[in-house]
């Protein structure tokens, strides 16, 4: 590797002037288009990580560069003092089209799910209730905030961040048979992922969420689907909940939802939401009117059921091209929600085989030591995926 390349330069600086909590690529990106990027030195890669399942139509997508360009010419930013236009419009869509009748916008997943912690909170508060407790699941991650990392499990997330919020346990996931006791009349919210992303992508039983939302109605508690991740047609539906015939409390969303732009969203009930009034929480950018206009087209276009189903199809056509990974015996499982998919290295690292895929052309994300992770744009193209597998099947079949 060259040392004055362009990308190398400016690899760097970033070691000198970042705080070292990141360990990026070698490479830096100049542009992108659809399923591609261009580094620095005009290299070109197949982006299977959709920046971690946030670029849900890909890079520089028409329709989203117009939003927010057109919106750019208006005005940019007003703070809660004052509504704006496509944080309404994005609002009354999202409760068109899900359960909720309240939204309140944020700017990431970690404060979409702080919102609706102390939402839960309010809630049996408001009815004079003292109810603290909040159950989450092992291997869950719910973000990095001192909240998030407690509701998560992680070692290494948690080390050297104590003491942690109180008030929080942990149950198995998927194990319907520890819920009724795990959930008590003490419990405030059960909040769960419909699929464990950063875990390796394993869903979550019909039987598991259903039996969730009894015991929760039972004990009184409140239950809060975090879509962080899943939502916005990652899974094959706009909203993972909606394969699972229950009815939420609250819903999470962030990441896919802004398509790349930051955003943030909680959902959920008036009869919930009422509670919260003027001073009880806030965000300085929340609702900010250019990340609105560019989530409304990305609603406009992936509550399509024709796109929907799309993302159902390239997930066989991933499978199917995969599975020769399995028969190989470089996989030892492969398991996937939509365009969300998990590959469990049997030898390799999943570090080592991020960066030789870097080297030829492909960005892959991981979850874990071992586990390698897709999360490509809904859109991507059959070519793309194609092309993509070709170049993992280089890396990992013809060594």
């Amino acid at each position: 590797m060259k040392d004055n390349t362009k990308n190398n330069q400016l690899r760097g600086i970033y070691d000198d002037v970042m705080l070292p909590n990141y360990s990026p690529a070698h490479f830096i990106p100049e542009k992108a288009e659809g399923s591609r990027i261009w580094d620095k030195d005009n290299k070109e890669y197949i982006d299977f990580g959709g920046g971690i399942a946030v670029n849900s139509l890909g890079h520089s997508h028409p329709a989203l560069i117009s939003a927010l360009t057109e919106q750019s010419k208006k005005f940019w930013h007003v703070s809660n003092y004052l509504t704006n236009e496509p944080a309404i419009n994005l609002a009354k869509k999202l409760t068109d089209l899900t359960f909720a009748e309240n939204i309140f916008f944020s700017n990431s997943g970690t404060e979409a799910n702080e919102a609706a912690i102390k939402i839960a909170r309010k809630f049996h508060s408001a009815n004079g209730q003292k109810r603290g407790e909040i159950v989450s699941f092992k291997n869950s991650f719910h973000g990095r905030s001192l909240l998030n990392i407690s509701l998560g499990s992680s070692d290494m997330h948690r080390e050297g961040f104590e003491p942690l919020m109180s008030g929080i346990k942990h149950g198995n996931f998927n194990d319907v048979a520890g819920l009724g006791d795990l959930i008590t009349d003490q419990t405030a919210a059960v909040i769960v992922e419909p699929v464990q992303g950063e875990a390796g992508v394993y869903t979550a039983s019909k039987e598991f969420i259903k039996k969730l939302r009894e015991e929760s109605s039972k004990k009184g508690a409140l239950l809060i689907i975090d879509e962080v991740q899943s939502g916005v047609g990652r899974t094959g539906n706009l909203y993972s909940y909606m394969d699972y015939d229950i009815e939420p409390d609250i819903v999470t969303s962030a990441k896919g939802l802004g398509g790349g732009i930051p955003i943030g969203a909680t959902l959920t009930t008036k009869s919930i939401g009422q509670n919260m009034q003027p001073g009880t929480h806030g965000s300085t950018f929340g609702g900010n009117p250019m990340a609105c206009a560019v989530a409304n087209e990305v609603i406009d276009i992936i509550s399509n059921q024709k796109f929907l189903d799309g993302v159902k199809e390239k997930e066989s056509i991933f499978l199917n091209l995969l599975s020769e990974f399995k028969v190989n015996k470089v996989f030892s499982a492969v398991r996937s929600s939509g365009l969300w998919i998990g590959c469990d290295l049997i030898e390799r690292s999943a570090n080592d085989v991020l960066n030789q895929a870097y080297g030829e052309g492909l960005i892959l994300v991981s979850a874990g030591s071992n586990c390698l992770r897709l999360a490509p744009a809904l859109n991507i193209s059959n070519e793309e995926i194609e092309q993509g597998i070709k170049i993992l099947k280089k890396i990992l079949l013809e060594r």
